[in-house]
């Protein structure tokens, strides 16, 4: 073991070779030169990054792909709260990501020392865990603590502060081991249970979610749906969870469903969830199951025993991560008849027919859900597609198809802005897959800065993105509730094309459906980060409803 006289940030940067970091994603600032110094000299590949929030969206792309803890550095104080932004997706997607945070001096701490922020106080509601590192001989203990934490039962987020000083005093130390979560699995008697229950039931259904997966444990699942013929929902943006030819595949249940999923779900006397939380969104507004309990039997299967019975009471109750939980899956049996057969190849066939085409032509000459049709038939089976939240996304999770290595990178938390890092991360990881970002004009513009960290590095990322000259989400909300009182959500746009060649990359304006597919090719063809710039009208707010008709449900909603 090392125990040579080192300083804090030579201590700090050890520790991260040690844990297996490859990549580490930043803003740099003064509170913390010793670990910029200290990186100098390493292998590990440092992305210099335009703004923290963008920053630490990289490092938790790179955490949900590779699924070890993604990296980022900031600044103190406001370097700090720009990052909070990405704290608070890692938080509600249960993704392991640490951000080191730079501190003042620990002598200045209490007296508003320039930039000082007291980061439990700030961090306490949002991370897994705080803490502020006062020792350098502290340093392997806390950062392989760190790593436990955001690994074990649900993943989340961790900050660490690194007073200034600290970083520059010498300690001799060990370096800590290579830290590996400690593996969940469920009981003998439990999955006992569980076939009992699927052996009365008559009308199951499997949920898939959370974080944690590996492509084992995909296959797994894959295998015990088939073998049971069970249909099998995704929870909201976890659609790569289960490939989408696979028999039982139903869809995602997320915002606006398909309207069979959502009552296959509501009709089911036998509910496993398996990863997922069912927030919100997907359970509809807590609509799905009744809470604690209702007509459905429900098996929950999760890692942390804080989500156990947190919101439903579950009939079985079992402690252990996906990949044990699939591992485990071999065991059970199908019974000999299974009478819930037909309803899953109508519910695959059902959401075959809800992802294959849009209800009707879109308003305007461009048409995303034929753009989104092209897509999922022309990118590589490896390809990685990210999106950050906006109307424009409701084409994304119903239109794109994942199936094999195709992976999904988007937020459960409905953060705007996450798709453009989250694409330059996953790019900066995997340099050789294909990497797609959605993004409407609000959502791009909010880390846009970030094309910048893309040109510098040539990441060939192709940014889409989808101006309809508004905040189309809210607009919605505001037609619904305000019809015709627009206020606060209209949008004035730049040329996104040309934003792109202003940044050394390749844009591209796309103003017709049939102009999408060259438009796309020629992006890939430049080798070079590439923006499409989709014009998109108004009126096409989701797949199944205009603005006008928002608008007009609105009014006879009021005057009723």
């Amino acid at each position: 073991m090392t125990t040579q006289h080192r300083t804090g940030g030579e201590i700090l940067v050890a520790q991260l070779i040690r844990q297996g970091v490859e990549h580490v994603f930043c803003v740099p600032g003064e509170s913390y030169l010793a670990v910029l110094d200290a990186l100098h000299d390493t292998t590990i590949a440092l992305t210099v990054c335009r703004q923290e929030a963008g920053a630490a969206m990289m490092a938790d792309a790179v955490a949900r792909l590779s699924g070890r803890p993604g990296i980022a550095m900031v600044t103190r104080g406001p370097g700090a709260t720009n990052a909070a932004h990405a704290i608070h997706v890692a938080q509600h997607d249960s993704v392991p990501l640490i951000l080191f945070v730079g501190q003042i001096e620990r002598s200045m701490r209490g007296r508003g020392a320039f930039q000082e922020l007291d980061y439990p106080a700030v961090f306490g509601a949002m991370a897994k865990w705080v803490v502020e590192i006062d020792e350098a001989a502290r340093i392997p203990e806390l950062v392989s603590r760190a790593f436990h934490v955001a690994l074990q039962g649900r993943p989340g987020p961790v900050v660490i502060a690194l007073p200034e000083d600290m970083l520059t005093e010498a300690a001799a130390v060990a370096d800590a081991p290579t830290v590996e979560p400690v593996p969940t699995w469920p009981g003998l008697t439990q999955m006992a249970e569980l076939q009992k229950l699927l052996w009365k039931a008559e009308r199951p259904v499997l949920v898939l979610g959370g974080t944690g997966w590996t492509d084992k444990a995909r296959a797994g699942v894959a295998r015990f749906a088939e073998r049971f013929a069970l249909p099998v929902a995704t929870s909201f943006r976890r659609a790569d969870l289960i490939d989408a030819d696979h028999p039982g595949a139903a869809g995602e249940i997320g915002l606006g469903p398909n309207p069979a999923l959502k009552a296959l779900i509501e009709a089911a006397d036998l509910v496993i969830l398996l990863g997922a939380r069912m927030a919100e969104v997907p359970s509809q507004a807590y609509t799905l199951m009744g809470i604690p309990a209702g007509p459905q039997a429900i098996v929950h299967i999760h890692p942390d025993p804080g989500e156990l019975g947190r919101v439903y009471h579950p009939t079985l109750g079992i402690l252990a991560s996906p990949a044990a939980f699939a591992a485990s899956l071999e065991s059970l049996q199908p019974p000999q008849v299974l009478p819930w057969a037909e309803a899953t190849a109508a519910a695959h066939s059902a959401y075959q027919g809800w992802s294959e085409a849009a209800p009707r032509p879109a308003p305007g000459p461009v048409d995303m859900a034929a753009v989104l049709a092209w897509l999922r038939d022309h990118l590589p089976d490896d390809a990685v597609v990210t999106n950050g939240a906006g109307n424009y996304a409701i084409w994304v999770g119903r239109f794109m198809r994942f199936t094999g290595a195709r992976r999904q990178l988007a937020p459960t938390s409905g953060s705007m802005g996450y798709g453009v890092p989250a694409a330059i991360g996953a790019q900066r990881l995997a340099p050789d897959r294909t990497v797609v970002a959605f993004a409407g004009d609000g959502c791009f513009l909010m880390n846009g800065q970030e094309f910048a960290t893309a040109v510098q590095y040539g990441l060939p990322v192709v940014f889409i993105v989808v101006d309809n000259g508004m905040y189309g989400t809210i607009r919605m909300h505001q037609e619904r509730a305000y019809p015709a009182r627009v206020s606060g959500t209209a949008l004035r746009n730049p040329d996104f094309a040309a934003y792109a060649r202003a940044f050394g990359g390749h844009g591209e304006t796309v103003a017709r459906t049939a102009d999408f597919a060259g438009a796309f090719e020629r992006c890939l063809a430049s080798g070079q980060p590439a923006i499409i710039h989709m014009e998109v009208d108004p009126e096409a707010l989701t797949p199944g409803r205009t603005l006008s008709e928002v608008r007009q449900d609105g009014e006879a909603a009021r005057q009723a």
